[in-house]
């Protein structure tokens, strides 16, 4: 391994996925991509562009904060955001009694919160480590497995780490971020260089001190998120790396749609046990 800024860069990896099984696919079944960074630029322009609409529009106290973060239950505030009435469990309840505003949570039907939250933040700091450490993550592994099974281990892990969240953390605490999706990408990360033999202790270290940090800084920083979206990268990663080679393309479909499965009911769940 070697250090990079963020992360570490693997040239084992890269050359492993460089090799094809027939013209134009890695190693791994995907198609080779001619421009590895391209879907790494577009996920950051994406967040880029939702954290410039935050910014735009009130940063902590916008209200695109509560409509696409994650919260299990829906939260009441008062006009223009400055406080909230965690007493307050209901729509109507919020706008009759403190005439505030409500924003319902996943429980109550905003399941699209599972994946916008991946794309949201509101801090510079948050959103600057979080899309650095996808640049240097990204296009290694785009270069490696290809462009869709990449952007599925990273729209998965992020997935995984709002699953993890929406049944550990605090059902009224907002929780936004893509780090529990760059987490995914650590995870990627060292299952393709296990599986090339090349040296992991440079990407375990790195695991590593983030998880010091996560740890010291739980306070503040989502634990669930980040170990859900590790866990969740890990699994679809080994799918991804070692699936037979005879009908790899169906192994890897189906290990993924069941782990999918497994997310979705786990979501299904959750949210019965709080309604």
């Amino acid at each position: 391994m070697r250090d990079a800024a963020v992360g570490f860069q693997c040239p084992s990896c890269i050359a492993e996925g460089a090799k094809s099984t027939r013209a134009g696919r890695t190693a791994y079944g995907g198609l080779r991509s001619a421009n590895p960074q391209l879907t790494s630029v577009v996920l950051i322009a994406v967040n880029a562009a939702v954290w410039l609409l935050i910014t735009a529009t009130g940063g902590g106290t916008s209200p695109w904060v509560q409509r696409l973060a994650l919260h299990a239950q829906g939260l009441c505030f008062a006009q223009g955001g400055t406080q909230w009435f965690p007493s307050v469990r209901s729509e109507s309840v919020c706008q009759v009694g403190p005439g505030g505003v409500w924003y319902p949570g996943v429980s109550d039907g905003a399941y699209w919160q599972l994946v916008t939250s991946v794309f949201t933040h509101v801090d510079l700091m948050h959103i600057a480590f979080n899309m650095l450490a996808l640049w240097v993550l990204g296009p290694q592994l785009e270069l490696a497995i290809g462009r869709t099974r990449f952007l599925v281990l990273f729209l998965l892990s992020g997935f995984a780490g709002s699953v993890c969240v929406y049944w550990l953390s605090d059902p009224t605490a907002p929780t936004l971020g893509a780090s529990g999706a760059v987490f995914g990408l650590m995870a990627g990360l060292l299952v393709v260089a296990h599986k090339v033999g090349g040296n992991v202790q440079g990407i375990l270290g790195w695991i590593g001190i983030n998880a010091v940090i996560t740890v010291l800084g739980s306070r503040f920083i989502s634990w669930q998120g980040h170990l859900g979206g590790f866990v969740g990268g890990l699994l679809i990663a080994l799918v991804i790396v070692y699936s037979p080679r005879t009908a790899r393309s169906a192994w890897q479909s189906v290990g993924v749609g069941l782990l999918s499965l497994v997310l979705v009911g786990l979501t299904v769940a959750r949210t019965v046990q709080l309604a």
